[in-house]
């Protein structure tokens, strides 16, 4: 059974930060595009962040350019989210999420098109 497992979620004030990681299991990804979707109390599931398989590309959604970046590490089989300038509004359940759809993998990750699902991580940010 293929896994992805996060961590580093927590409670942190705002404008605090968080390190988020994501290790997978039983496979290699590196040929997924992977990233990150969030869901808070009584919304959707929505896209965050997604890097392609070589790092080249990455995207973010509005809401959170410019304070968070994915990374990913090959070698170790994982992808990261750094979070800086956390809002309140920020505060959901974090899902890693992997895709392998060929040179539109990234593409297709974003539109939710997922492959793999992590179990999620809780974020709170504090007012």
């Amino acid at each position: 059974q293929v896994q992805l497992v996060e961590s580093g979620g927590g409670l942190v004030q705002a404008g605090g930060s968080l390190r988020l990681s994501c290790a997978a299991s039983r496979r290699t990804f590196s040929d997924y595009a992977m990233g990150w979707f969030r869901q808070a109390p009584g919304k959707e599931r929505e896209f965050v962040t997604v890097i392609n398989w070589s790092s080249s590309s990455t995207g973010y959604a509005d809401s959170v350019k410019g304070r968070f970046t994915i990374s990913r590490d090959i070698a170790k089989n994982a992808a990261y989210l750094q979070a800086n300038s956390l809002k309140p509004e920020d505060t959901a359940v974090y899902y890693c999420a992997a895709t392998s759809r060929g040179t539109e993998s990234d593409y297709w990750l974003r539109r939710g098109v997922v492959d793999y699902w992590g179990q999620g991580t809780q974020v709170t940010v504090s007012s």
